[in-house]
C-alpha cells in the first residue's frame, strides 16, 4: 500500500503534503497548459484562459461538492454546515465539476463577449486529459473501485487492485485509460468538427459512454430511487451529444472571426489602452454616481420625497454607461490597430520610390 503522504514540511508540528493532491495540482496546470495551447490554436490569447479558470475552478469545486451531497449514500451523515462543506475530508463528484464548469463557461461568455460554445470546445481536451490524470489520485487514496475479485487468474494489477488483503476491480484505472482514449480522440477530430460547442458534446458524449459502463462495477456509486445517478446521467449525455452535433451541423453557418478584447490580432498597444479607457470610464461613472448619491441626499435632508425611486434608476444607468464605455474603449482600440496598419502601409512607400528614382538616376547617366 501506497502512503498518502507524499512529504512533510518540518514548520511547526509538520505540515503533511499528500500524493492525492500533488495528482490533482499536476492535472490541473496539464489542463490549463493545454487551454492556452488550444486557444491560441483558435486565435485567443492565454489571458482568456487563465481568466476564465478564476471563475471556473472555485465554481467547479462548489458544483463538485453540492452533486456530492445531494446524491450521497444514506449512511453519510452530515452534522451540520461545516459538515458539508468539508471537501478535506472527501467527497467530489467530477459530474458536479463538469456543470460548475459550464455555468462558468456561460457566465464568463455573457460578460467578457466570448462564444460560450468556443470555451467549451477549448476545455474539452483539457477537461478529459485532467479526469485521466486525477484518477490516479483515488489510487493513491484507495478509493473509486470496484467488486471484489475472487478469481485468482485475475487478482494482479491493472486488472485489480488490493484493498485491505481483498482484491477489487481496478474501476479507476479502468476509467483512466477510456479517459485517454477519448482525449485521444478529441484531439484527432478537434478540428474536422465545425459545430461550435460540438468537440465539448463528442466530449460528453464518448465519456458518458464509459462511465455507463463503469459505473456499476463500483462500490460507491451515488443513488437516488433505486438508480445509479452517474450512469443515467452519462447515458443522458452520450445521446443528447451526438443529437446535438447531428442537428447543429445541418443548421451550421459559417462562424464570425472573433475581433474582440482577447483576440491574437491585438497587439500590446491596443490591450493596454483598452484597459486605461475602460479604467477612465469606470472611475467617470463611480464619481458622476457619487455625485449623483450626494445630490440625492441634500435633497432628502431639505425635504424632498421625490427621489423614492433614483436608487434604482441610478444603478441601472451606472451599468449602462459602463457597457457603453467599454464597448467605446473596444472600438477605440480597434480603430488604433486600423490606423496602425495605415501607418505601417505609408512608411513602406517611401522605401520604393527611393529605390525607383535611383533607378531613374542610373538611367540618366
Amino acid at each position: 500500500m501506497i502512503n498518502k503522504v507524499a512529504f512533510t514540511i518540518p514548520i511547526g508540528d509538520g505540515i503533511n503534503v499528500y500524493w492525492y493532491g500533488i495528482i490533482i495540482a499536476t492535472a490541473l496546470i496539464i489542463a490549463v497548459a493545454l487551454g492556452v495551447r488550444e486557444a491560441k490554436r483558435r486565435g485567443y490569447r492565454s489571458e482568456m484562459v487563465l481568466d476564465f479558470m478564476l471563475l471556473a475552478i472555485p465554481l467547479g469545486i462548489i458544483f463538485a461538492r453540492v452533486y456530492y451531497v445531494v446524491f450521497s449514500p444514506d449512511y453519510v451523515v452530515y452534522k451540520d454546515f461545516f459538515d458539508v462543506i468539508a471537501i478535506w475530508h472527501g467527497g467530489l463528484a467530477i459530474y458536479g465539476a463538469v456543470i460548475g464548469g459550464a455555468v462558468a463557461a456561460l457566465i464568463f461568455g455573457k460578460w467578457r463577449k466570448v462564444s460560450a460554445g468556443t470555451l467549451f470546445d477549448i476545455a474539452a481536451p483539457s477537461i478529459i486529459i485532467a479526469q485521466a490524470i486525477g484518477r490516479w489520485g483515488n489510487f493513491v487514496n484507495q478509493e473509486a473501485y470496484g467488486r471484489a475479485i475472487t478469481d485468482a487468474a485475475w487478482q494482479w494489477f491493472p486488472a485489480g487492485v488490493e484493498i485491505g488483503g481483498q482484491w477489487h476491480m481496478a474501476t479507476f484505472f479502468y476509467e483512466s485509460l477510456w479517459n485517454v482514449l477519448v482525449f485521444a480522440a478529441l484531439m484527432l477530430l478537434r478540428k474536422k468538427i465545425k459545430v461550435r460547442g460540438g468537440v465539448f458534446a463528442l466530449y460528453l458524449s464518448l465519456y458518458g459512454l464509459g462511465r455507463f459502463f463503469i459505473e456499476p462495477l463500483r462500490l460507491d456509486s451515488l443513488e437516488a430511487g433505486g438508480m445509479l445517478v452517474s450512469q443515467v446521467l452519462s447515458a443522458v449525455l452520450f445521446v443528447g451529444g451526438i443529437l446535438y452535433i447531428v442537428l447543429m451541423s445541418k443548421k451550421q453557418k459559417e462562424l464570425p472571426v472573433y475581433d474582440g478584447f482577447y483576440s491574437l490580432s491585438w497587439t500590446n498597444e491596443q490591450v493596454e489602452a483598452y484597459r486605461a479607457e475602460k479604467s477612465k470610464r469606470r472611475i467617470k461613472t463611480d464619481t458622476d454616481a457619487e455625485d449623483k448619491n450626494e445630490n440625492d441626499t441634500k435633497a432628502d435632508t431639505t425635504g424632498d420625497m421625490k427621489t423614492d425611486n433614483k436608487p434604482a434608476s441610478q444603478t441601472r444607468q451606472k451599468k449602462a454607461e459602463t457597457k457603453k464605455g467599454e464597448e467605446a474603449a473596444e472600438k477605440n482600440a480597434k480603430k488604433s490597430a486600423v490606423k496602425q496598419m495605415a501607418e505601417n502601409a505609408e512608411d513602406d512607400k517611401p522605401k520604393k520610390s527611393a529605390k525607383n528614382k535611383s533607378a531613374d538616376t542610373k538611367k540618366e547617366s
